[in-house]
């Protein structure tokens, strides 16, 4: 049997707000240790990979591995009916044909139950090993949310390049052309505020704005977002769930013949 309870339900519904836009449909797999994501999108060219440690929930268990075939869309219905601030309880029997999802008033004497029938989903989870990048770049992630959003409406593609003293953002259209460049920097009294790229050989890449869109999403997550990029390598971007666990998502890169 699965039992997750979360103390608020706001962070699951950041967690499938995060994703829902990338991918549709995905399996929970769910481990004594906690829950796993891996999917990828339509067009084979991002790959999310969430991981909800058990310390995420206030109260787990997992007495056998479960896999919860969910339509993230009718999920994100669901989610949505309860208020932030409510307990989540996510229920699921051993062999199960729906999960139910449970929301609780911590005001009033208040419950609410609704049931999503899961669906079977052919996917194969890949083992992705530990990569050396080119470039390590940590930012605040709104900072790099706002790149993503204001040179989206410029062109379709975002050009990185990263140097020793910097990293470049370039987009260029139809319409014009816009940039924005960043050089490290540290804030002692906020650290997330700070910018700080580990260099082992530049870096000179162009990525999909349409994607990098949808990866922008987990920034709700987390106030930082960590960049990692090497030559014709799908690029990594993860947000570290501060409760235990992270979203990455794994980008590749646009060529020179795709351009």
């Amino acid at each position: 049997m699965l039992e997750g309870k979360f103390d608020e339900s706001t962070f699951l519904k950041k967690i499938v707000d995060a994703i829902k836009d990338s991918v549709k449909l995905c399996n929970f797999n769910c481990t004594e240790h906690g829950i796993t994501v891996q999917a990828v999108d339509d067009s084979r060219v991002l790959l999310v990979s969430l991981l909800v440690g058990q310390t995420a929930f206030s109260e787990y268990r997992c007495d056998r591995d479960v896999t919860l075939g969910i339509d993230l869309e009718s999920f994100s219905k669901i989610i949505k009916c309860g208020q932030n601030e409510d307990y989540l309880t996510l229920l699921a029997d051993e062999n199960p044909d729906s999960v139910m999802t449970i929301f609780e008033d911590k005001k009033r004497e208040r419950v609410s139950e609704y049931n999503l029938k899961l669906m079977n989903i052919d996917s194969e989870f890949l083992k992705i090993d530990d990569m050396d990048y080119d470039s390590v770049i940590n930012m605040p992630s709104a900072e790099f949310s706002k790149i993503v959003r204001d040179l989206k409406n410029l062109s379709e593609s975002l050009n990185i390049i990263v140097t020793k003293d910097s990293v470049k953002f370039t987009s260029e259209g139809e319409t014009g052309s816009g940039s924005v460049v960043l050089k490290p920097y540290t804030d002692i009294e906020k650290p997330d505020e700070s910018v700080s790229v580990h260099l082992d050989n530049p870096v000179d890449l162009t990525f999909g704005l349409k994607y990098l869109n949808d990866i922008v999403k987990g920034a709700s997550l987390s106030s930082s977002i960590t960049i990692k990029l090497a030559d014709k390598t799908p690029a990594l971007f993860e947000f570290k769930l501060a409760v235990g666990g992270y979203l990455r998502f794994y980008l590749a890169p646009k060529f020179d013949e795709d351009e």
